[in-house]
């Protein structure tokens, strides 16, 4: 009798899996849709909105502001940070007006609304493997070659998805209560732009003390650097680094998922 009960809620569980599954690609499909509506490049945006940056920033740092020199590989070097942060800065802005633009999903009572945050994640995780191949291409014209530590890549992949999501949670709510969450997170997130090494080198010697600090701690600097570890360099990233991401991530997940789910209560009043 135990096992019949037993085996009916695994098959209950299993039923689950798959429906928040089909749900969740149904949502990342609508979405993509969304996203590129009566848009001629569609999906090329992709790859184009990167490469344009890409080439204006080029320009200003290396050219301009002098921050390139010295960095082997520059082009990728600047692509590949370019590609690590838009994948964050894109989700976790679209996270902030996730509940008030969802208002008819947000009313259905049986509707899961803790899976708006990992939808938005996952379509920058989409946006962001749509890219790797122009990435790639520039690697090669680069001269850079990949190692067997290129393994390790899904494993960073799902560290960046912990953290991003872990962040996604607590924005998302807190937009429903402060409107200007968006704008403010706009700002702070542009400034992060300049503030991470995309375009330079954190090992620059005209770096102030307090900023090399930032870098020592901020979990972005720790991702992009691993990152580039396995990517550019051939050569296996910071462990200890990893161990710091995972860490942060496990601790901030349930932290931004409970703010998240205290708040939801008040979704429905709120929209």
């Amino acid at each position: 009798m135990y096992q019949r009960i037993q085996s009916q809620n695994q098959k209950i569980s299993n039923r689950q899996i798959i429906y928040y599954c089909d749900l969740l690609w149904c949502l990342v499909v609508r979405e993509l849709k969304i996203l590129y509506k009566r848009s001629l490049l569609g999906i090329a945006w992709t790859l184009l909105n990167p490469l344009l940056q890409l080439l204006v920033f080029s320009v200003i740092f290396q050219q301009v502001l002098k921050a390139g020199s010295g960095i082997n590989h520059y082009v990728s070097y600047a692509f590949s940070g370019l590609l690590i942060w838009g994948w964050t800065q894109s989700a976790l802005f679209q996270a902030t007006g996730l509940i008030t633009g969802n208002r008819p999903l947000i009313r259905q009572p049986t509707f899961p609304v803790p899976i708006l945050p990992i939808v938005t994640v996952t379509t920058g995780l989409i946006h962001f493997l749509l890219a790797l191949p122009a990435l790639a291409i520039i690697m090669a014209v680069d001269n850079v070659t990949l190692t067997w530590n290129i393994l390790l890549f899904p494993v960073l992949l799902a560290l960046q998805f912990i953290l991003t999501l872990s962040l996604a949670y607590p924005l998302a709510a807190l937009n429903v209560t402060f409107r200007d969450t968006q704008h403010t997170l706009g700002v702070i997130l542009q400034l992060l732009f300049y503030l991470l090494p995309i375009f330079y080198t954190i090992h620059d010697r005209n770096i102030p003390q307090w900023l090399q600090t930032f870098y020592a701690w901020n979990p972005l600097v720790i991702l992009i650097e691993s990152y580039r570890a396995i990517l550019l360099d051939g050569t296996f990233p910071n462990w200890s680094g990893l161990f710091t991401l995972a860490v942060i991530g496990g601790l901030l997940l349930p932290i931004g998922y409970q703010i998240f789910q205290h708040q939801s209560e008040r979704f429905v009043e709120e929209v």
